[in-house]
This record gives C-alpha cells, sequence and structure tokens, in this order.
C-alpha cells in the first residue's frame, strides 16, 4: 500500500486547498490509479450522523475499500479529506486498516494537525507533504512567474492590482491569468481593476501593518476589502491590538518585558516590530489615538450603518498618522 499525508495550514485560503488537493491528485497520477479508482471521503466537522461502529455513518463506506482494495485488479485510490476532523476512535481504526491494506493509495488530506495515530501510521508505511499558507508576497513572486510562463503581456502595475483584487489566492489568480490570455495587447492595471470587481478575504494584519506603517492609501484600500468580509468591531478591535502592543511598548524598559506584559513569544513577528518604532509614538499622539478608538466604538455600537464606514476610515487615517509619529 501506498500512503501521502498532505499537511496544509489551518483555516488554510481557497489557494492552500487548491494545491492540497492537486498534491493527492498527483499522488494518485504517480501510483498508477485510474480516476474511475479513486473514491473520495470528506470527513465530517465535530458531530455528524452516528455510524453502527466506532466510525460515524459519512465514513463507513471506508471499511470495504481499504479491505478489499480495485474490483478490477488496479491499485484501488483513496482521497480522505479533511483528516484534521477524525475523531479519535475514527484515526485509530484508520491507521489500523492501512496499515494492513493492500492494492491501495491512500491521500490523507488535513487542515493543521491530524491524530497521532495518523502521523505513526505515515512514520511507518507512507510519507509527508507540507503546503505553506502563501501570503502575499509569495503570491507575487508566484504570479510574475506564471506570467512569463505563460507570454502575457501585463504591466507590473497590472500585476499588483490581479494581488489587490484576490490576495494570496494562487487558484483565482490563476484563472485570472487564464481569462487574460484572450486581451490583446498590454495589460493595464485599469483594465484588471474594471475586469475583476471581487475583494479578497484577506488576514486582518495586512491593514494593522499598513496603519502601523503610515501607509494612508494602502490602509485604506484594504480596510475597504475588509469591510466586505469583516463586522466594523472586528477591524475596530485590531486597531485597539496595535495600539495596545504600542502602550506596551512605550512603557516596557526592555523588549524581555515587552515580551511577558503582552504574553507573546520571542518569535512572534509583532515584537520585534513594533519594539524597532517604539521612538516614533509620542505620549501625546498615543493620548489621541486611545481616545479615537473609544469615540469610533461608541460610534459602531449607536450609530446607523451608513456611519461606519466614513468612522472607520477618519479613524484609520488619523490613528496612522499618530503610530508612524507625524
Amino acid at each position: 500500500m501506498s500512503l501521502l499525508l498532505i499537511s496544509g495550514p489551518s483555516g488554510a485560503g481557497p489557494g492552500e486547498r487548491q494545491e492540497m488537493l492537486e498534491r493527492a491528485r498527483q499522488f494518485m497520477n504517480q501510483q498508477g490509479v485510474e480516476p474511475a479508482d479513486i473514491v473520495r471521503i470528506d470527513v465530517p466537522g465535530r458531530g455528524g450522523e452516528e455510524g453502527s461502529g466506532t466510525l460515524r455513518a459519512d465514513l463507513e463506506g471506508l471499511i470495504p475499500v481499504l479491505q478489499s482494495g480495485s474490483l478490477f485488479g488496479g491499485t484501488q485510490g483513496v482521497e480522505l479529506i479533511d483528516g484534521q476532523n477524525l475523531l479519535v476512535g475514527e484515526a485509530t481504526v484508520v491507521s489500523e486498516l492501512i496499515r494492513v491494506s493492500e492494492g491501495v493509495a491512500v491521500a490523507i488530506v488535513a487542515e493543521g494537525a491530524v491524530h497521532a495515530s495518523i502521523n505513526a501510521a505515515v512514520k511507518d508505511v507512507g510519507s509527508k507533504v507540507v503546503v505553506r499558507k502563501v501570503w502575499e508576497s509569495g503570491a507575487t513572486t508566484w504570479l510574475i512567474d506564471e506570467i512569463k510562463a505563460r507570454g502575457l503581456e501585463i504591466d507590473a502595475s497590472a500585476g499588483a492590482a490581479l494581488v489587490q483584487r484576490f490576495g494570496a489566492d494562487l487558484a483565482a489568480l490563476g484563472q485570472a491569468l487564464d481569462q487574460l490570455a484572450d486581451v490583446k495587447g498590454k495589460i493595464s492595471a485599469a483594465a484588471v481593476l474594471d475586469r475583476f470587481k471581487n475583494r479578497p478575504n484577506e488576514p486582518i494584519f495586512h491593514y494593522t501593518d499598513a496603519v502601523a506603517a503610515g501607509k494612508t492609501q494602502d490602509a485604506l484600500r484594504r480596510l475597504g476589502d475588509l469591510l466586505v468580509h469583516q463586522h466594523p468591531l472586528v477591524i475596530l478591535a485590531s486597531l485597539e491590538s496595535e495600539v495596545r502592543r504600542r502602550s506596551m511598548a512605550l512603557a516596557a524598559p526592555d523588549k524581555e518585558t515587552l515580551i511577558q506584559m503582552a504574553g507573546a513569544r520571542a518569535s512572534d513577528k509583532w515584537v520585534d516590530r513594533v519594539w524597532r518604532r517604539r521612538g516614533k509614538l509620542k505620549d501625546s499622539s498615543l493620548r489621541s489615538a486611545v481616545d479615537a478608538l473609544a469615540r469610533a466604538d461608541k460610534v459602531l455600537k449607536s450609530a446607523p450603518e451608513e456611519m461606519h464606514r466614513v468612522t472607520l476610515e477618519r479613524l484609520t487615517v488619523a490613528v496612522s498618522r499618530w503610530l508612524a509619529g507625524r
């Protein structure tokens, strides 16, 4: 039997998930498994319908597949999706069946950690590949290489516009390039922004990083993207967290004390960033930021929804200037 664990980040985005599924399909091809001989089983989240034994009903079909192999003499393929959702008893049963199966290729796709029994089976009879989370910087590098490989004529500003529209979703970026292949002449940023209207659901720290660096226009653009997916109070909370970190940095005599005060780890990237910039923040600016956050909180909780966006836009501009020491 052949076993591959494809481990991706917790909360994988569409791009990472697409890559994980593609790795599973590549594994099946390498094992000589025909598409007709691949059985896909999606592990349900917590809960689900109870089965007659240790496995929940959605997983009961896994047992005969692992026990009997292919009905046509070839290699039987099994794609077990969302393996991180396996319950303890289920993971134990699956790992035991995998160890004794013959003529079966199993690909387990998981976001985050899987049960120890699965890891033990992979160590004994299989292998593991890791799909890393893709950030915008990585997506930009990937996009540049992909544009060259496809022979497309795209302005650098148009490439940046694609990342603006789709974030780090490599699958969506690839589909966008497929559509742009039909465009004659050089593709401009205006053409990209006009053609693709969707906004990415990107990590909120991209926004707070822009605010902390005083990049007002970038912060406002990211705020607009976030408001499509996030509640205004979630965005406000992220700003409050940034200001609180700056307050602790001002009060801490050294970086080690800051780490202790914040309950952080020395490896947390924000620690070095905040500590380096502590000298730029004035006490008066910090007080102004705290007061502005309190007023914005009151508006978001009491004023009509029409006021939320303009309140956050004004707050973003003000806080970005204060934190940048202007």
